[in-house]
């Protein structure tokens, strides 16, 4: 793997990263949103990641079978849960049923905090890794001189 490649895998694990700080962010900005523009109660939403080769010519294909598989990550889709949302008994709530239970998100801020901490060490080793990649460019351009 040469320097390029690995930075082209750290600067896609950031943006991967980043995607999913942006939708954990909307699920607790909305972890009380009662109603949205589809109707009923907001949905809990979560990134897909898959891994993407690198490889984009034939020579490089047939590399990559033929030693290390390098794959980049890349958001494919933000899914939304299609679970049941919780029902919560307030019948002052201006969304309440005739039972006085109001349908509200399927979002735990509890989890979403867990995840928003997990996302945030993922980031911050992604730039850790360009950083240090960033120190052996220098050192070798020294060492050139």
């Amino acid at each position: 793997m040469d320097f390029f490649t690995a930075m082209r895998i750290s600067a896609t694990g950031l943006s991967v990263q980043r995607t999913r700080m942006n939708v954990t962010a909307s699920n607790l900005a909305n972890a009380e949103t009662t109603r949205t523009e589809e109707g009923g109660p907001y949905r809990r939403r979560s990134a897909v990641v898959a891994a993407i080769p690198l490889a984009q010519s034939f020579q490089d294909v047939l590399h990559d079978e033929l030693n290390d598989k390098v794959a980049s990550a890349e958001v494919v889709t933000i899914a939304q849960n299609e679970g049941d949302p919780r029902l919560v008994y307030n019948p002052e709530h201006p969304d309440a049923n005739d039972e006085g239970y109001v349908a509200m998100p399927d979002v735990n801020v509890i989890t979403e905090m867990v995840d928003l901490v997990n996302i945030s060490r993922a980031y911050e080793a992604n730039v850790s890794a360009l950083q240090a990649l960033k120190g052996m460019s220098q050192t070798a351009l020294e060492i050139g001189e």
